[in-house]
């Protein structure tokens, strides 16, 4: 039986965008211009469970608007939302931490935060530990971390957290050489157990190995949604060509 994990409907994501630089006429009347940028415009969208979904488009396109809402990292202008499972997402790795606790209280802090249970953490903390490659450091403030190293231990955290649905963006792997080849490894292993996985990226041949459906999305809508290869193609035709 199929099961819906995701549904999204007449979803729509609305940015003021006001400029920085307010020209003189503005100064003198206290007042400042914006425009209105919709990332997102009504879009319709349904994903059952272990579905692998490559997510294409160009710049601007809504992409990583569309994995935020249904991380819930960002709320949609208007339209309803309907996600069943635990969603982790690889989009803001950084967030969810505290400057002034250690790494491994930060372990803690961020587990719980994308629903993991204090046993569970401490069942997984040596995996994670190691797998971000962080050493003596684990014990040192967050605030003296590199930005490579905080990074590395919020894909750390999150992949040991086993999420029903995984939202993967344009930098899938993350940190030195050696991090991204364990990274791209540990994510093919969610694709092969089943998991839900929304992957959207610019790398159309590591979407098409690895996805079996795609949406191409166009000025925050759904241009085309279908069988991975037939999309693709299209998508090369009429934009890369």
């Amino acid at each position: 039986m199929v099961e819906l994990v995701i549904k999204l409907n007449q979803v729509s994501k609305k940015y003021v965008l006001r400029h920085e630089k307010p020209t003189l006429v503005e100064n003198i009347l206290g007042r400042r211009t914006s425009e209105i940028y919709w990332a997102l415009r009504n879009l319709n969208l349904t994903i059952t469970k272990g579905e692998k979904v490559g997510i294409i488009g160009v710049n601007g396109s809504g992409k990583t608007t569309l994995l935020r809402i249904i991380g819930g990292i960002t709320a949609p202008t208007g339209g309803k939302v309907e996600v069943r499972g635990k969603v982790v997402s690889l989009i803001e790795l950084g967030a969810g931490f505290h400057p002034d606790l250690t790494g491994e209280e930060n372990i803690y802090l961020n587990g719980l935060l994308i629903g993991m249970s204090k046993e569970k953490i401490k069942k997984e903390l040596k995996k994670i530990i190691k797998f971000a490659g962080l050493g003596k450091f684990i014990d040192a403030p967050f605030y003296t971390y590199s930005s490579g190293m905080r990074l590395r231990l919020g894909f750390s955290v999150a992949v040991y957290s086993n999420p029903d649905i995984l939202l993967l963006d344009e930098n899938i792997a993350v940190g030195d050489a050696d991090f991204k080849r364990k990274s791209l490894v540990k994510i093919k292993e969610f694709i092969k157990k089943g998991k839900t996985v929304l992957m959207a990226s610019h790398l159309l041949e590591m979407i098409e190995h690895n996805c079996s459906r795609v949406i191409w999305l166009d000025k925050g809508k759904i241009k085309e949604d279908g069988r991975a290869s037939e999309v693709i193609k299209q998508y090369e035709k009429k934009v890369l060509s």
